[in-house]
């Protein structure tokens, strides 16, 4: 749960199907770029849990069609006194061997398809390069807010993977985003991420950057902190990292 929220609010993970249909509905068409990607999570989080019957399995099969057909480029055809030659490069973009071994990982762990996983990982570790913050405690994060569902909504209004609440940082999602944003996975990871560089700066140490994420910072105990970063320390054994047993 991102500042500004309780650690004692429990996400609500058994939301109907109908409930977030709907929301998946109204935001993968207000994606370019993630709307696959989600499609290809939240198909694991509902087929691979046996909650799609007959009748909606066909719809989502057709919202796949539809999506599938939105992100496809229309090129218009070049005039016939002129040929025109276009060069394609493809951008060669891959996880680190230990965050392919965490994708593994979590891939087992939470039924979660790798292909889908793969790029959610790659924005971690590209959003923690650039604030300078460890992928795998930003991977953390994922585990224990959504548990990789992108499409989670807590019900103070966290969304997504990273469980972000909107109106508390509409600065760092933009004013032009639709309410629906924070569904586009990558940019949750993006925008989840500066929150914890956000904490960092104020607070000055990791574990009470975790307390500001949580909503928690009069914990004591930093329960919640605590509970991350042994996610992390999870994560970390995962990838084949030796621990330097920093926090």
């Amino acid at each position: 749960m991102c500042s500004g929220h309780s650690t004692e609010d429990t996400m609500n993970h058994a939301t109907s199907f109908e409930r977030v249909w709907r929301s998946a509905s109204a935001s993968l068409f207000r994606m370019a770029h993630g709307s696959l990607l989600a499609l290809g999570l939240v198909a694991v989080v509902f087929i691979g849990s046996g909650r799609l019957d007959g009748e909606q399995a066909t719809s989502f099969n057709a919202l796949v069609s539809e999506a599938n057909a939105a992100e496809t480029p229309v090129v218009a055809a070049a005039p016939a006194a002129k040929k025109v030659s276009v060069k394609v490069v493809e951008e060669d973009v891959t996880l680190s061997r230990e965050m392919a071994r965490v994708r593994d990982w979590v891939s087992r762990r939470y039924k979660v398809s790798t292909v889908a996983l793969e790029p959610v990982l790659l924005a971690a570790e590209e959003s923690g390069r650039h604030v300078g913050i460890d992928p795998l405690l930003i991977v953390a994060v994922m585990a224990i807010e959504s548990s990789f569902n992108p499409f989670a909504e807590s019900s103070m209004g966290a969304q997504g993977l990273m469980q972000v609440i909107p109106r508390f940082h509409m600065d760092k999602i933009g004013d032009e985003r639709g309410e629906d944003a924070l569904f586009d996975p990558e940019l949750n990871v993006r925008v989840g991420t500066l929150v914890l560089q956000e904490g960092l700066r104020r607070y000055g140490s990791m574990k009470s950057a975790l307390q500001y994420y949580g909503g928690a910072l009069s914990d004591p105990a930093a329960a919640y902190a605590r509970k991350v970063m042994a996610m992390q320390q999870r994560l970390t054994t995962a990838a084949g990292r030796k621990s330097d047993g920093a926090a």
